[in-house]
């Protein structure tokens, strides 16, 4: 059976070819067409298929109609001139037909020659200077590889914006397929199995895994025009290629039967005979038109999975992992180090042949795999450390043609990759994407060092399990060991948006009967440090930023810190982006850990001067739960002040009222106007309008007199809408609400004396936080704290460089923006205890800043506070400010973040150690008036 030929018969190939050319005269006329179908032949192509020949094309130059000698629709065109020729010229005129071509039909490579020699020019080369091969005729046996990508042995550059751009397009095809599929009446899981199939086949026919194009093949001569067989036609073939060959029909079709047994479970699972319309076939040769050994399994992989959606499809190409990102996981993780190790072993046989026994012992785990993007790039980088090991062992004296089974030589196997996806779909994409890069990675060995393992049959790949990985035993999937490295990137879901469901199963893996304010991915966390136990290990996983923030912080690290891990490496808030217009980008953080001891590296963290930027790795001392290069602490909630010095500071209110409590500056003309509603509007002061000076009420109606109920249809309308609002609320707590429309559903801090108001979430870029005095009877919003300061003490606290520095540290964040809040940032403040001498120092200071403000009437906080356009003596004054609270502190002159981290985890651990509060804070009750 004729399968994809290896670079040795193709060397031998191009060698006979080279011998029976030498003596022709070569002219282009009259020998062009056969000099190109025996050099396609000698690679493998089909003399009657392979290319076009004197395809018709307009020279954008001139406008006229030529011809191009021959065309390999998406992959190459090719130009023959008479022998002496100028190869450049030749180039030019080929390069002068393409804009003439299709989509479909532009090539990569552009192939010159005169019979004598060869000029071959890669197109989508990132470096100029490698775009151009020149050789001999003499020369092709061993230049093979050069044409390689004749026989689907393209080694290109992985993650290339050109491996890029055929991924998007390559989805694009399957989801216009899936589209044509899913009409013929299958089941999801059905069209699922089927589209996997058939991109395996139209991968293989590309990618030297059998015949070139014999799929493609199949399609055109063995289907009806009008697709009326193609379904019972592709059901003969797939059940084909699960039977060996020994065991297949005598009468078989003679094309069919030229197709290899597959194995691998790809065709395994029996399917109904679809009934296809033309308009399947139609698309199904586009399809074979493409060239897909030119995609990135990986960023295919994930754009795959979204074809099934029709609003992902619509955006197909604009939102996948980057494989950048991936790299930041497993770099840290484990692959830097083993690629120092080459690098330091070098030029030690015995060291060499050690590590890649290491690499043969490694088991990769992602319990939370998807489509597997993890899994794939993880295999294609350890096969590529691999193949460099293999090549340096060669150059070292190594003779790999005395191997009999090449299998041998592969340490790193497809088998060592393990996963749990909760839908099949995906599973299914991440299994094919594993067997892809496989390949991919063979073919790049057979490319360096002349051998390879056989495409076919595959092996079998088992190892992705379909089930919920927070309900499945881990250790059912693969034996926990210190070999085995979990890794992943769990869903991103925070604590409002998780299901009763999967807020059960948080529970249950915790052991926990309240896991509020815990995300979704912790339970990944509590998995693997159960996984292992004792045993030593490493795991890494994609988080979002909020589990380094505020509450959760200490209830998720503090049982991994006890059970005797520490970070080994961090990746600080980043954007991990979406290329989709309008996307939501999500803020997250990277987590890796590992036992410590002696002999593991120092911690490394990567911090990013903008969440778009690029990571700056630093060495670290200890990386703490906070992702702070610092000593390990954790901060618990506190009802009260941690600090004897500080006074309380409360919530504001929450109206959960479909916005009829509330009175915004186009409707306050007539509500002041209303005699039934002026008594009840207050100024409604949340973060919002605190900052920008945004003019806004609300309707307080605490004390609400029926009579002016009656005589107002305005307040009797709004009441109504309150009611209305909570009653259709999906949430039970605001539903119990509705018969109150009158009153706020959460009330909080209110006062009748001139008070401190602080936004709750503050721009990263400030250096301050800005606090504003609010005047009495003015009503906050939850997005407020507020608290009486008759001597402007707190207020000074809260205006300070070691408030805010404390606040980025510990606090939680909205993105990447931190948050105050009372129980976790404000109680936990270790402001030492303060003399009165120092509390009037820094009363004044306070008030030096208020009058800085003061010069500047028509400017808002938010202008005060931009950090490019603070003004010089609102600086000048909180420079003062810093001086003052520092002292407290015990620091004196210029102070640096470091330095001032140093003294609030001294602080903390003096406060906290000391043992006089209650750290749990109760929950807190509303008021209900």
């Amino acid at each position: 059976m004729p399968k994809a030929l290896s670079l040795n018969e193709i060397r031998s190939r191009c060698a006979a070819f080279a011998a029976e050319w030498r003596s022709h005269a070569g002219y282009e006329r009259g020998e062009g067409q056969e000099f190109v179908r025996e050099l396609l032949g000698a690679f493998g192509l089909p003399r009657t298929r392979a290319a076009l020949y004197e395809r018709r094309a307009q020279r954008s130059s001139t406008g006229r109609q030529g011809f191009i000698d021959a065309l390999i629709p998406g992959l190459a065109v090719i130009e023959m001139k008479s022998a002496g020729e100028d190869l450049q010229k030749a180039e030019e005129q080929a390069l002068d037909y393409l804009d003439g071509l299709s989509e479909a039909e532009y090539p990569r490579y552009v192939i010159c020659s005169d019979f004598t020699k060869f000029r071959v020019l890669d197109l989508a080369a990132e470096d100029e200077d490698k775009a151009v091969a020149e050789f001999t005729l003499e020369e092709l046996p061993d230049n093979a590889e050069v044409l390689g990508f004749l026989a689907g042995y393209q080694v290109r550059g992985f993650g290339t914006k050109q491996q890029e751009k055929a991924s998007i397009k390559a989805a694009q095809l399957m989801a216009a397929l899936y589209q044509e599929v899913e009409s013929a009446g299958l089941h999801d899981d059905q069209v699922s199995v089927f589209l996997t199939r058939t991109l395996f086949c139209l991968y293989a026919d590309d990618a030297a895994v059998w015949e070139r194009d014999l799929f493609a093949e199949f399609i055109e001569t063995r289907t009806a025009e009008d697709g009326s067989d193609l379904g019972a036609q592709m059901s003969v073939l797939f059940q084909a290629m699960n039977t060996e060959i020994s065991r297949r029909s005598s009468s078989l079709d003679e094309l069919i039967a030229r197709f290899p047994y597959v194995n691998g479970g790809i065709f395994e699972e029996p399917l109904p005979i679809p009934s296809f319309r033309k308009e399947v076939r139609d698309t199904l040769l586009v399809c074979c038109a493409f060239s897909w050994d030119a995609i990135s399994p990986a960023i295919f992989g994930s754009l795959f999975q979204a074809v099934k959606d029709k609003e992902a499809r619509d955006e197909l190409g604009e939102h996948y992992t980057t494989e950048t990102n991936i790299l930041k996981l497993i770099g840290p993780l484990f692959l830097d180090e083993l690629n120092q190790r080459f690098a330091d072993n070098y030029h030690s046989k015995a060291l060499l042949k050690k590590l890649l026994d290491a690499l043969g012992n490694l088991r990769i785990f992602d319990p939370a795999c998807g489509c597997g993007n993890f899994l794939v790039v993880t295999l294609r980088e350890l096969r590529a450390l691999e193949l460099r090991i293999l090549v340096r062992l060669q150059e070292l004296g190594e003779n790999y043609q005395r191997e009999l089974f090449a299998e041998n030589l592969v340490r790193v196997k497809i088998e060592h990759f393990f996963g749990i996806e909760i839908d099949d779909w995906p599973a299914r994409i991440a299994g094919l994407a594993l067997h892809l890069v496989n390949h991919q990675a063979n073919k790049a060995m057979e490319l360096e060092i002349a051998v390879a393992p056989e495409p076919l049959p595959l092996i079998e790949c088992g190892h992705i399990t379909v089930g919920n990985a927070l309900q499945w035993d881990w250790a059912t999937v693969v034996a926990p060991s210190a070999d085995v490295y979990l890794l992943g990137n769990p869903p991103f879901m925070g604590d409002h948006s998780r299901t009763v469901e999967q807020l059960a199963e948080l529970r249950a893996v915790w052991g926990l009967s309240s896991t509020s304010r815990m995300d979704y991915v912790t339970g990944w966390y509590k998995k693997a440090i159960d996984y292992y136990g004792q045993i030593p290990g490493r795991f890494a996983f994609v988080s979002t930023n909020s589990i380094t923030q505020g509450d959760q912080t200490h209830r998720v690290f503090g049982p991994i810190f006890e059970a005797g891990w520490r970070i080994r490496f961090a990746h600080r808030t980043f954007a991990w982006t979406s290329e989709a217009p309008n996307a939501a980008v999500v803020h997250c953080v990277i987590v890796g850990f590992d036992r410590g001891g002696s002999g593991t590296p120092a911690p490394v963290m990567y911090t990013y001067a903008t969440p778009r930027g690029i990571p700056a790795a630093s060495p670290a001392k200890n990386i703490n739960g906070y992702l702070l290069d610092g000593p390990d602490f954790l901060v618990p909630k506190r009802n009260r002040p941690l600090s004897p010095s500080l006074p309380e500071v409360h919530y504001g209110s929450k109206p959960t009222d479909g916005g009829f409590l509330v009175v915004n500056a186009d409707e306050h003309p007539a509500a002041a106007a209303d005699p039934n509603m002026t008594p009840y509007l207050r100024p409604y002061v949340g973060a919002r309008e605190m900052l920008y000076n945004t003019p806004r009420w609300c309707l307080w109606l605490a004390d609400l007199d029926p009579r002016h109920l009656r005589a107002s249809a305005e307040l009797r309308r709004r009441l109504k809408g309150v009611e209305v609002a909570r009653q259709e609320s999906d949430a039970e707590s605001t539903r119990e609400w509705a018969d109150r429309p009158r009153l706020f559903r959460q009330i909080g801090f209110q006062s009748e004396q001139q008070f401190v108001g602080i936004p709750e979430v503050s721009s990263e870029s400030r250096h301050y936080l800005p606090i504003a005095e609010l005047e009495p009877g003015t009503i906050i919003s939850n997005k407020v704290y507020g608290a009486e300061d008759p001597d402007g003490f707190l207020f000074a606290v809260a205006s300070s460089s070691m408030l805010i520095t404390w606040m980025k540290a510990v606090g939680g964040r909205m993105k990447s923006d931190p948050s105050f809040s009372s129980t976790i940032m404000w109680n936990n403040f270790p402001l030492p205890e303060v003399t009165a001498a120092k509390r009037t120092v820094i009363c004044a200071a306070g008030k030096a800043v208020l009058e800085a403000r003061a010069l500047y009437p028509d400017r808002t906080l938010a202008e005060l506070y931009d950090p490019q356009n603070m003004p010089t003596e609102l600086l000048r004054a909180h420079t003062q400010l810093d001086r003052a609270v520092d002292a407290v502190f015990g620091l004196r002159g210029r102070v640096d973040i470091d330095t001032r981290l140093k003294a609030l985890y001294t602080s903390f651990k003096t406060l906290s150690d000391s043992g006089t509060l209650d750290s749990v804070a109760p929950r807190r009750r509303r008021r209900r008036t």
